[in-house]
């Protein structure tokens, strides 16, 4: 089975990016707050779900992960809620239902309200799989809530507890569209721990499977690697690449030193290349 674009398995420590980093000092909790304590259901999957309402709607369940780099709900939340604007007309082709990226006006957790988040509206294939499985799940609460608390698991209770900190979130999505990709000036890519060297794209309408590599770095690793633009990227160290985002997952889970197979395209003929992988800057 292709490995999909998952949330659920990112590792917190990919959240800890220079923005993140210069924020660091910020973080103390709030004077004189007592914990807010929230139950949650702990699913066969070793998933945690609680329940939220969304703009007043709801309860939802959601999957409370705290590897997500953002939140995330289905179709049918997002217009239960009014995520959508006034006028709003879904992409010609939208993957697994994407409807792109928009604003929680407020997300409830038990007595905790946050405001303005950032969501994913998407019909996630591993969230609507657990769903089936396991009983509804709407979708995910992510780094963009829980960031702006210190939190607390008793696993055995079956309790989360948080405080509120001084932290502002950064836009995580727009934080990985950075690391994945690399500019002119900066002359650099940045991605969890590894330079890989190339930018990827993928038009709204391409349902083929791959990313084109739109542009290599010079002395890069991919370039050392032979990669050139206009190769069709399908999986980088038997991860497959078949979006941007799935491409910046598949860079994540490398690790310096390492050697690894990209498997690509080049002019319709299937070829490989041994990427030496090194650490990010």
């Amino acid at each position: 089975m292709k490995q999909q674009w998952i949330f659920l398995t990112f590792a917190t420590t990919l959240l800890l990016s220079a923005n993140v980093r210069s924020q660091e000092k910020s973080d103390d909790p709030k004077p004189e707050v007592k914990p807010v304590t929230v139950p949650f259901e702990l699913l066969k999957t070793q998933h945690m779900v609680v329940e939220a309402k969304i703009n007043g709607k709801g309860p939802y369940r959601l999957i409370f992960d705290t590897g997500a780099p953002i939140n995330l709900l289905n179709n049918k939340v997002a217009k239960e809620a009014g995520l959508f604007p006034k006028n709003f007309k879904a992409p010609p082709f939208a993957f697994f239902g994407s409807m792109g990226q928009f604003k929680i006006g407020s997300l409830e957790v038990g007595d905790l309200k946050a405001e303005n988040l950032n969501c994913m509206v998407m019909d996630h294939p591993t969230v609507k799989a657990i769903s089936d499985a396991l009983g509804p799940i709407e979708g995910i609460v992510g780094f963009t809530f829980f960031a702006k608390y210190r939190m607390t698991l008793d696993y055995q209770a079956k309790t989360m507890s948080f405080v509120p900190v001084n932290y502002r979130p950064v836009d995580m999505m727009e934080a990985m569209m950075k690391m994945i990709m690399f500019s002119r000036q900066e002359r650099r890519v940045a991605a969890p721990m590894v330079l890989v060297g190339i930018q990827v794209e993928k038009k709204a309408d391409d349902m083929d499977p791959g990313v084109t590599i739109k542009e290599v770095l010079a002395e890069s690793p991919a370039a050392k690697a032979g990669l050139k633009p206009g190769d069709r990227l399908l999986t980088l160290d038997s991860r497959w690449t078949d979006s941007v985002v799935d491409t910046y997952i598949a860079t994540s889970q490398l690790r310096p030193g390492a050697a690894v197979v990209a498997d690509f395209l080049r002019d319709g003929k299937r070829m490989e290349a041994k990427v030496n992988v090194r650490a990010g800057i």
